[in-house]
């Protein structure tokens, strides 16, 4: 095995040659593949406390060749996947426990018409970074997502299951769907997907909420503006007149009314309010009841809408309350690393121990932990509140994990656990 490299930001980038290829078939180098490309490696992880993780990559101009390169070279242990166009673009991330089951997976026949199919078409290099361990390689995933936005992550997927985040803010604030939400929200949850469903949820819950939906360039008039002269505003839509909004555009209400409608609206995102879903179960047992059924059917689809939204964000609300401790995570190298999760998100992360003698920066360490998570989390004011789902959804399926979980105060016992799980 011949390896060249170059030094790079985010740590080494190896390019994977074989010795086995006769000279009138010798592979076309990485520097034609990916002429054009800025990027040979994935950069920083903040989430690694050990020295940065090398970069390999392949390259063809064939599917064909791809995959017999592959199956030479890929390990199969837990890691992060790149593709690269013809241009060198980065189009697509995933993560596998297994980078060669996974990445072999994208040529088989079965797969050609799939979406992994119509990614490898279009492939012409593939790099990965090995990690320690499943979720080590999950939360770099999810780095590298928010990173790049490579195409076929954001783009290449049906439109229904998009990932979006529901968010609760503008001035005067609403609730409105984005697929990157701004800083500047009242409150952020997700992602959910189902574009559908999702519309329908914001719909109903800026009606139950009596929240406009208007645009930004509507002029917005409150009941305690101060004007020179008496005048009466005519409403931007239909809403104000049935009921269903405030009427903040019309002096309909004062500044503090509408404040205490959104802070009845963020109570709901809290998973504190089921007013939404109470109202629309109202509505659609009295469509029955008359035989509606056009009208209880458009209710039954917001009651579905409405029933995924709150159990995705009772989800992340518990994970709040519940989850603050060292999520301890053996690596299959010896890479073990210590997670802090507090209020449900990822804070921080040490190496993992490899002796039961608590040394000083450890000890400078842990202190700064505990200081840190005497207070619990308001949604989203950690440095890194875009990891709560990925934490909730982690325990939610991999409930055993826990068991590698413990208190901060707890942690000098479990230095020679770690010792000999690593």
């Amino acid at each position: 095995m011949q390896q060249d490299g170059v030094e790079t930001s985010g740590g080494s980038f190896r390019e994977v040659e074989t010795d086995t290829v006769e000279p009138d078939t010798r592979k076309v180098r990485m520097s034609v593949v990916i002429k054009d490309s800025p990027e040979l490696c994935f950069g920083v992880n903040p989430f690694n406390p050990h020295s940065a993780r090398p970069t390999d990559l392949i390259g063809g101009t064939s599917k064909k060749e791809l995959r017999r390169r592959l199956g030479q070279s890929c390990p199969r242990v837990p890691g992060v996947y790149g593709m690269l166009d013809r241009h060198g673009r980065l189009i697509y991330v995933g993560k596998s426990k297994s980078l060669r089951s996974r990445l072999g997976s994208y040529f088989a026949d079965s797969n050609a018409d799939e979406k992994g199919g119509r990614i490898i078409e279009n492939t012409r290099a593939i790099l990965w970074e090995t990690q320690p361990s499943d979720f080590a390689a999950l939360v770099r995933e999810q780095q590298l997502i928010r990173r790049f936005s490579p195409r076929w992550n954001v783009q290449g997927v049906p439109k229904r299951q998009r990932p979006v985040y529901l968010c609760l803010g503008r001035v005067p604030a609403m609730f409105f769907l984005t697929a990157e939400p701004p800083a500047d929200c009242v409150a952020v949850e997700g992602p959910f997907h189902g574009a559908g469903r999702m519309k329908r949820a914001v719909d109903s819950l800026n009606k139950v909420f009596r929240l406009r939906d208007c645009g930004q360039k509507q002029v917005f008039h409150f009941a305690e503006q101060l004007e020179l002269f008496s005048m009466e505003y005519r409403p931007g839509c239909l809403r104000f007149e049935v009921g269903t909004c405030s009427g903040p555009c019309a002096a309909g209400c004062t500044r503090s009314d509408y404040d205490l409608q959104v802070n009845a609206a963020e109570s709901f995102l809290d998973g504190f309010n089921d007013e939404p879903l109470a109202m629309m179960r109202e509505q659609f047992a009295r469509a029955m009841k008359h035989q509606q059924y056009e009208l209880a059917g458009r209710a039954h689809h917001t009651v579905k809408s409405l029933e995924y939204v709150e159990r995705k964000l009772k989800l992340l609300a518990s994970a709040r309350r519940r989850f603050t401790f060292i999520y301890a995570v053996p690596g299959y190298d010896g890479c073990g690393i210590w997670y802090l999760i507090h209020s449900g998100e990822i804070a921080d992360a040490i190496a993992a121990p490899r002796s039961n003698r608590v040394d000083s920066d450890l000890e400078v360490k842990l202190r700064e932990w505990s200081a840190m998570t005497q207070k619990q989390l308001q949604r989203g004011h950690g440095l890194y509140p875009y990891t709560l789902p990925l934490v909730a959804s982690w325990f939610r399926k991999n409930r055993s994990e826990l068991d590698q979980a413990f208190p901060i105060a707890d942690a000098a016992k479990h230095f020679r656990k770690v010792k000999q799980s690593a």
